[in-house]
């Protein structure tokens, strides 16, 4: 699994806090894997906010997070997790039929939003006017990037942040 840090060109995120991040996210992965459930809750907020995008059956995560379900029924195994600021972004898939990607939002240690979009291209762009200072060529800040979906045509969802 591939880990990356994306600067966040009008922001001044804090390197440490990014680095915070990512490591808890890889750790409700692992909690999650091994079936943990009670690690994986004291990674979140009790008020989690969430939001899906994809077919109704396919709320993988949410089901798995509120217990209806369980790791059995789809496993999450993230073939690269990115950091954007506060959000850490997991993509992964399996075959051809099921991808996925995950936005979590962590603050002060926990993690208090989870977007979920599956089988869906989504595309994480920076919409602030760039300060004078800096020089922003690029808005685009991730990018799916599913290699054995290539050719595969799904919708696609442009987040802001």
């Amino acid at each position: 699994m591939a880990a990356k840090n994306f600067e966040t060109p009008a922001s001044e995120s804090d390197p440490n806090s990014e680095i915070q991040n990512l490591e808890i996210v890889k750790a409700l992965y692992k909690a999650l894997a091994n079936d943990e459930m009670e690690t994986v809750a004291k990674f979140l907020a009790s008020d989690l906010e969430w939001w899906f995008h994809g077919p109704p059956k396919c709320q993988h995560m949410m089901r798995l997070l509120t217990g209806e379900s369980s790791q059995a029924t789809f496993r999450f195994e993230p073939r690269s997790i990115d950091v954007v600021g506060e959000c850490v972004i997991a993509e992964g898939w399996e075959g051809a039929q099921a991808y996925w990607v995950h936005v979590w939002t962590v603050k002060d240690g926990l993690i208090t939003q989870f977007r979920e979009y599956f089988n869906t291209w989504l595309t994480v762009r920076d919409l602030r006017p760039p300060r004078w200072e800096i020089r922003q060529e690029r808005n685009t800040l991730w990018q799916s990037q599913p290699r054995d979906l290539a050719r595969r045509s799904l919708p696609s969802l442009l987040l802001t942040i």
